[in-house]
Order: C-alpha cells, then structure tokens, then sequence
C-alpha cells in the first residue's frame, strides 16, 4: 500500500516558464528564420543576377523590347533575303520568331538565361521552334562567319568593336542590319524607318572592300 500512496513531485526548475522546453522553442525558430532570410537572398540573387550582371561588364547590351515598327522594318529590310539569320542579343526573341514566321531558319544570342527560357517558351507557343534556337552567350565568344544575315540592337559603346568583328567574321554575301544605332565608320547602303525605329542596311561586299584594298596596298 505504500507504494499507492507515493507520488512524485515534480521539478520546480522544470516547470519554470522559460526554461528548456521554450529555449528549444526559440532555437528552432531561430534556424526557420534563419533557412527563410537565406531561401529568399538566394531566390532573388537567381532572379535577379542575370539582368545585373551584364551591367557589370565593359560594354552591356541592356535588354529594350524591339515595337512593332522595329520589327517591320527590319523583316522589309530583309524580305528579298533568305537562308540565316542571327540576332545579336536576342532579348525576349521576337526577331528570332518573326523572322522564322517568313521562312528564315534564325538563331538567337543572349546573355540573359531567363530571356532565353522565355524565347524558347515563346517559339513553341508560335509553332516555330522547329526553325528557330536560342543560346545563352556573350556576342564576343561567338563566331558569325556561318550566317548569311545578322541583325544587332547595340548600343553606341560597342559598335566599333563590332564592326570589326563582322568585317573579319562574315562572308561577303552576308547583309547585317542595325537597329537604333549605326555603325561608326560604315555606309549604309539603304535606311528605312525614322527615329527609335529607323535601321540601317549594309550590304557585306561594301564594308568588307577597305581590308581587301589594305591588304593589297600592303604587297604593294
């Protein structure tokens, strides 16, 4: 019967409030926290390091969606025009995917991998992802000497650079169209469109004449 009426007394130091149960209560939602702030510095690091990136880098090819007059003068500058066609910091694709809709097979490169998702995205939508391809790549890494038509939204800190490039890089049949900005030193040889719509057409064999005659010179 003694052992009835035994009963043990609780802890006075384990039933104080604040002590271990509510320690270990603060320790896990200091880890919650914790888990939460980094979840979130490395969710917007993902979404938004790709557009702060290019910023960073000696000449940026910042991302201004081509209107619609862009796109019309563009696709008219090259309508007597087929076989392929790159876009030089494709953005979200449209030239890619207009100039699919008319026959050429257009590649498109860009810098910005959530653009070229989106462009991806956007050319199954249009049933033309059979024609056309995205890459992600800076301009300078790539080689344009295989297409037969390029197409450049630049900014005016990079043209020069650019046009020596394509001079080196592109066959002579080629024709190269600027959007926005000309090139520094070549003549176009026909602009259509007026002010943030107009695009300046040249035609490979006029601007790649001068090294051709340097090279001579040079022999002689």
């Amino acid at each position: 019967m003694s052992d009835f009426n035994i009963q043990s007394s609780p802890s006075t130091e384990t039933n104080k409030p604040g002590s271990g149960n509510d320690g270990a209560f603060k320790k896990r939602l200091g880890v919650i926290a914790t888990c939460v702030v980094g979840g979130s510095l490395v969710a917007l690091y993902a979404v938004t390091g790709p557009f702060v990136a290019p910023a960073l880098r000696k000449v940026c090819l910042p991302f201004v969606p081509a209107t619609t007059t862009q796109i019309q003068n563009v696709i008219k500058a090259l309508q007597s025009r087929s076989g392929s066609l790159v876009d030089i910091g494709s953005g979200d694709g449209r030239i890619v995917i207009a100039a699919a809709k008319r026959g050429f097979k257009a590649v498109g490169f860009e810098l910005n991998p959530w653009l070229v998702l989106y462009s991806r995205y956007k050319a199954w939508r249009e049933c033309v992802h059979h024609s056309t391809s995205f890459h992600i790549s800076d301009l300078w890494k790539v080689s344009f000497s295989e297409y037969s038509n390029v197409v450049i939204f630049g900014v005016p800190q990079m043209m020069e650079q650019l046009e020596v490039k394509l001079q080196t890089e592109l066959q002579g049949s080629a024709k190269v169209v600027a959007c926005r900005f000309p090139f520094p030193t070549w003549t176009p040889d026909e602009v259509a469109g007026e002010g943030i719509d107009t695009v300046w057409i040249y035609d490979a064999k006029t601007f790649k004449t001068p090294i051709r005659n340097d090279k001579h010179s040079e022999r002689n």
